[in-house]
């Protein structure tokens, strides 16, 4: 073969790469070739920390999702600060995170492994479900790949993004709607409350001054509210935390479906499920544990698909915590 035409096969090689890369669409073992043992990796560093560390899954789980509610599932939420610009880690939603120096150490191996092939938006959302899924010695979801970092990450833009823990049933569809995820999605999504603590803070209004007049919210379990005094005396300690899910907070399973019905969601946000027909309908069918884990893989799957950055957008960061150097 002619090196004119050695260079044409190349050329042509490079093109249908690029073609297949730029299509915009996340997809299965998109690892396969450049990085065989990317998964595999992820998975094994996951639940070597999660044998340690039984609330792992709630950390990275929600660190997922407060990733991909703000300009996307692109691993922006694990960037620090660069001088005087805060990033998305210093935003108060996001100021009890924990769980990046799991991804940092999960980064580290999957680098020396296969260097500049696989993202941190990967890994994120890769050790997010091995995380939970540890207790099952199995994959609970499946994640599709193929997510690039973005460049940018800036405390000022988480503003109005995240659902609140406050809001009312309009304000959570609402936000939902914008990211491209139905009310299916937001009750389904909402039952990974069954894992993970919630700070006395947010819930001290709830508690003990509901209205402006000394009460507790009507619509949360007399019993239930009494419990959560006691543990959360008023004025609420900032370091306190109660189980989001009670007696079931580290077992992700429905059982947070079945407290829904019996008026003891913890947030505001969660009693908000109970005020429309069609979400209370889907908080009834999910209390089956069958239906709950196959309608939560649907909706992680849709989550992660907020945003994306693929082909040649955004950049396969070295390190999480730091854009790479042009």
């Amino acid at each position: 073969m002619t090196a004119r035409k050695v260079h044409l096969v190349l050329s042509l090689s490079l093109l249908l790469v690029v073609a297949c890369n730029a299509d915009g669409k996340l997809r299965k073992n998109f690892y396969k070739k450049s990085c065989p043992q990317a998964e595999k990796l992820v998975r094994d560093i996951t639940w070597s920390k999660a044998q340690s560390d039984p609330t792992l899954g709630a950390k990275l789980l929600r660190m997922h999702y407060h990733d991909c509610f703000v300009q996307g599932c692109d691993g922006s939420i694990l960037l620090d600060p660069v001088g005087t610009t805060q990033s998305e880690k210093n935003a108060v939603p996001n100021l009890a995170l924990a769980g990046f120096d799991v991804i940092d150490d999960i980064k580290t191996q999957v680098e020396q492994a296969c260097p500049n092939i696989v993202s941190c938006a990967d890994v994120l959302s890769l050790a997010a479900r091995d995380a939970v899924s540890f207790p099952f010695n199995k994959s609970m979801w499946n994640v599709l790949t193929g997510r690039r970092d973005g460049k940018v990450s800036l405390a000022s833009n988480v503003a109005g993004k995240l659902p609140s823990p406050f809001a009312n049933f309009s304000t959570l569809a609402q936000s939902f709607s914008e990211t491209g995820l139905n009310v299916n999605d937001l009750v389904v999504l909402s039952g990974a409350h069954t894992i993970g603590v919630a700070h006395c803070g947010i819930i001290s209004n709830r508690l003990y001054n509901f209205t402006g007049k000394g009460d507790a919210d009507p619509s949360l379990n007399a019993a239930y509210a009494a419990s959560l005094r006691t543990q959360c005396p008023n004025p609420a300690n900032p370091a306190k935390t109660v189980d989001m899910d009670p007696q079931s907070s580290l077992s992700f399973d429905s059982h947070y479906f079945d407290i829904l019905t019996e008026n003891k969601g913890l947030f505001q946000s969660d009693a908000a499920l109970l005020t429309n027909r069609g979400a209370a309908k889907v908080v009834q069918r999910l209390r089956s544990p069958a239906k709950f884990f196959a309608e939560f893989g649907k909706s992680m799957k849709k989550m992660g698909d907020i945003e994306v950055l693929t082909g040649t957008a955004g950049e396969i960061r070295k390190q999480c915590r730091v854009v790479n150097q042009s």
